[in-house]
This record gives C-alpha cells, sequence and structure tokens, in this order.
C-alpha cells in the first residue's frame, strides 16, 4: 500500500504514547488521520497540530465506536489504515491472599469480564468495524482494500503475575490476527499485531526514575525503553508491506519478562 492522501487511516488512542506517534508518522507522509479518544483536550491538540480531526469514542461502547467511523468516514472517506491502540483493562491474581480474612480471595469473574471487554472484545469492534468499511471500497494494487494492525503485548506470550486479565486479553488480541486474516482474504483486507515490550508511553513514565532504570537494564539491547515512534515505525511498514498479513510480530530489544 502506498502510503498518501487517498489511504485515510484511523488510529484508536491516538491522543498519547503509541497511538500518538503513529498517527503523526501516518500524517507526515500524507496520510488523513482520525484520531479516536476520550482525552480530548490532548486529541484535539494532537489532529490539529498533524492536520487531522479528532472524534471522541469510547471503545467499550458499541454505539460511541460506530459514531465514530461514521463521523470519520464522513469528514476524510474510507480508511484505508486502522490502527488499534486503545484499550481499557483491569489488574488482579487469581488468587490474591487476604490478610483481614485469614485466607484467598478469587479474582472475581465480573472484574476479569470488564478486562476482556477493553482489551480484547474491544479489539474486535474495532477491527470488524474496519474490515466492514474496508471491504466495501474499491481495490487498490493486489486487489488489497485495507490494512488492520492491532496492539497485543509481550504478555500475551509471557505475562507476569497479576496480569492474568491483561495478558489472556492480549493474547487473544493475537488469537485474533490469523482466524480474521483468512475470514478476510477473499475481500483483500490484511491483519497483523504488534506486541510491544517495556515503552516510553506517559503511562510508563509516571513511574519512579529507579524503576524505570531498572526496567531498562532488564532488557537485552539496546538497554532502553522502547520508543513510540519505533512502535509508529513498525505499523507503518506493516500498512506499507502488502506481504504482511496474519503476523504477531514482538518489538521488544529481544527481553522476556520474568514471572515477577
Amino acid at each position: 500500500m502506498k502510503l498518501s492522501k487517498d489511504t485515510p487511516a484511523i488510529v484508536t488512542g491516538g491522543a498519547s504514547g503509541l497511538g500518538q506517534a503513529t498517527a503523526r508518522a501516518l500524517a507526515a507522509l500524507g496520510v488523513p488521520v482520525a484520531i479516536f479518544d476520550i482525552n480530548d483536550a490532548l486529541g484535539e491538540t494532537v489532529a490539529r497540530e498533524i492536520g487531522g480531526s479528532y472524534y471522541h469514542v469510547n471503545i467499550l461502547d458499541e454505539d460511541s465506536v460506530l459514531a465514530g467511523f461514521e463521523a470519520a468516514r464522513d469528514h476524510q472517506g474510507q480508511e484505508r489504515i486502522c490502527v488499534h491502540c486503545a484499550m481499557a483493562s483491569t489488574r488482579g491474581k487469581t488468587l490474591a491472599y487476604d490478610k483481614e480474612a485469614g485466607g484467598y480471595k478469587r479474582l472475581d469473574t465480573e472484574t476479569y469480564a470488564k478486562g476482556i471487554a477493553g482489551v480484547l472484545v474491544a479489539s474486535y469492534r474495532v477491527a470488524s468495524i474496519a474490515a466492514l468499511g474496508m471491504a466495501n471500497a474499491d481495490p487498490m494494487a493486489d486487489d488489497e482494500r485495507g490494512c488492520i494492525t492491532l496492539t497485543a503485548s509481550v504478555a500475551a506470550q509471557d505475562a507476569q503475575i497479576g496480569q492474568v486479565v491483561y495478558g489472556s486479553g492480549k493474547a487473544g488480541v493475537n488469537g485474533l490476527v490469523l482466524p480474521m486474516a483468512r475470514d478476510l482474504m477473499n475481500v483483500g483486507v490484511r491483519v497483523n499485531s504488534i506486541m510491544p515490550g517495556i515503552f516510553a508511553t506517559p503511562l510508563m513514565l509516571g513511574a519512579p526514575q529507579n524503576v524505570l532504570d531498572s526496567l531498562a537494564a532488564s532488557v537485552p539491547f539496546p538497554k532502553r525503553l522502547g520508543k513510540p515512534e519505533e512502535f509508529a515505525s513498525l505499523a507503518l511498514e506493516l500498512a506499507r508491506n502488502t506481504y504482511f498479513n496474519a503476523q504477531t510480530i514482538r518489538l521488544d530489544g529481544a527481553i522476556r519478562m520474568a514471572p515477577r
């Protein structure tokens, strides 16, 4: 796919972190970019800076996501690129010892399901809505109609203690990739995922400096946190290179997470 004004993009979570870096990288190539987020102030600022558009979209709400896609398409045309970075999750161990109760408590199913909704279900929601629009668009080179990139995590393969929700949800995101790519092969829509390791996102940078230094030292090479621009670079390559399909790619400096 040749990235240009003719290949509009939607980036969820585009107000900050990995999504913002991706939105900026796409816009730098002349791609019209619609940012979906719930941080209105930051989202509008980024959209203004890159010459894109911003839409308040809650990925947990089907109607909100559908309305966002409709508005973005009305403004910039059918998206050919969808990069899904937004997520909402919960944290907790399967069993945790409760001193006051004098025994173990189970992570309740409702909490687990809420986290899965923000990671896995939201990924399916965004990807499937994008796929439907792409499938009805005119074909481009190689009969391609679009490219969907989901954001998984290295936790999909080596989740740590306390990441039973996040890890299984992100594993599920990877699990979407092959069957969805096969479902969409006859309409020319590709699906891939990126598994970032420890990246210098605003959330991560809120940790104490000694924690950040320790995390950086744990990366085999290079011994630093990943840069959001490096995630964006891979997202662009996945869109550009039409032979990338049904891939789940680690981007992590060779790190393998320890149990804790």
